[in-house]
């Protein structure tokens, strides 16, 4: 019985016990211990880096996307005729689908506020307060007043902050409404105007024009103002999955009568969207790359180790180590440098991620600028949002590619012949 076999039975299994030996013992070679301190450090930083990105592009996906879709239209019926004249018979047909959570009719047009000799541009919306807030996030983005108010005959309206700020108005003032189509009198053609009550002022921010675009209205006034007699311009749905817009149109389409047209969300916005998700999936390809060049530190780390340990892998070959046995030592050595470094990684990933709108914002205080400009990213901080799939994700990659990294030296560790490595020791 060898030395070899004695030893293996105290322990099991032998190749982990001479990896773990060998990662913690002081190397001869300091260069190869600076090497493998590197390789650590490297794998840390890219995972911790990679987390951190991921979390900030989610943080922006899910910031945009709650700001546009609070008024955003996800998916649109209208009438290729004009208005929807039987929109309650349109509405329950929808309805009936099962991707459709709830429906809301509308009627819009173009019309121009003025307030004491100032002007301004806005597309008319007119509404049901309570059906809105059904497909809607509306009511959440009122900051003075009340979208309850929008009452049938009162002709109170709600405007947007920007569009208020011009024109200088508050809840409580009046503005006038005029309208594009005209009125024929004896005395020629006259505009159409009229004068409503601010009654609420929204918000939604910066970057995709609504606070200076858009006013709501209450639809029976709106189908007054417009001679829509009880028609409406369309139903706003509010669909279960908001990516699954495309198909759920193409299937309201086929079911519809012909004379109504279905349109969703990527019409306006898809473009943009593909745009953040092509930038979140190229900023993960790119990223891994440092991840790539901490693995090949621990190549050249690993393969150094190898060549500092040929006399201890000729001494083990001689007591009859096969070269499985020599090559999974060197492979658990690097899986656990790896390991370490992909754990320090993920944890510092993690913290810097919860912590990284706090840490934008100190450094902001310290610096006395701003980096995020709502004008050119919609919002004017640093969001953050963490995810456990990209956590997963991306520790699972880095701990996959360090494993990866170590065949190579471990190859050539078993591959070392007893007879030459001792040959000058």
């Amino acid at each position: 019985m060898s030395i070899l076999s004695y030893d293996t039975r105290m322990f099991k299994p032998l190749a982990v016990y001479i990896g773990l030996r060998y990662t913690r013992a002081k190397r001869r070679n300091h260069f190869v211990s600076f090497i493998s301190l590197a390789s650590v450090i490297g794998i840390a930083l890219g995972v911790a880096v990679l987390i951190t990105v991921l979390s900030v592009m989610n943080g922006f996906d899910y910031e945009i996307h709650g700001r546009v879709f609070s008024l955003a239209r996800q998916v649109t019926v209208s009438s290729r005729l004009g208005a929807i004249q039987d929109w309650r018979q349109a509405e329950r047909i929808v309805l009936q689908q099962k991707n459709v959570i709830a429906a809301a009719p509308f009627v819009s047009g173009q019309g121009m506020l003025t307030n004491a000799g100032l002007v301004h541009g806005v597309m008319i919306n007119g509404i049901i307060p309570d059906e809105e807030a059904k497909i809607s996030l509306l009511p959440s983005t009122v900051v003075k007043g009340s979208m309850n108010k929008l009452v049938p005959g009162a002709f109170g309206i709600v405007l947007g902050q920007e569009i208020a700020l011009h024109l200088g108005v508050s809840v409580g003032d009046k503005v006038v409404l005029v309208m594009p189509q005209a009125t024929l009198t004896p005395m020629g053609i006259v505009p159409r105007f009229k004068r409503f009550d601010v009654v609420g002022i929204f918000r939604v921010g910066e970057g995709f024009g609504y606070d200076s675009t858009t006013a709501f209205i209450n639809l029976s006034d709106a189908q007054k103002l417009f001679q829509y007699k009880n028609g409406v311009t369309g139903l706003n749905l509010k669909i279960n999955e908001l990516y699954a817009a495309p198909q759920i149109s193409a299937e309201l389409n086929k079911i519809l009568p012909e004379e109504y047209y279905v349109s969703d969300w990527t019409n306006e916005f898809g473009t943009y969207f593909k745009a953040v998700r092509m930038e979140k999936t190229m900023m993960f390809l790119l990223l891994m790359f440092i991840i790539a060049v901490a693995a090949f530190n621990l190549v050249s780390s690993l393969y150094m180790t190898v060549t500092d340990k040929q006399a201890d892998i000729a001494i083990l070959r001689t007591l009859g180590a096969s070269p499985k046995t020599i090559m999974s030592i060197f492979i658990v050595q690097g899986a656990i440098i790896g390991g370490v470094g992909t754990l320090i990684g993920v944890i510092g990933g993690i913290l810097l991620a919860i912590n990284v709108p706090t840490i934008v914002k100190f450094l902001e205080y310290i610096f006395h600028t701003s980096f995020i400009s709502a004008a050119v990213y919609f919002i004017n901080y640093l969001p953050s949002k963490l995810e456990v799939f990209d956590v997963v994700r991306v520790g699972v990659i880095a701990f996959v590619m360090s494993l990866l990294a170590t065949i190579y030296p471990a190859w050539r560790a078993a591959k070392t012949e007893p007879a030459e490595a001792l040959r000058y020791e």
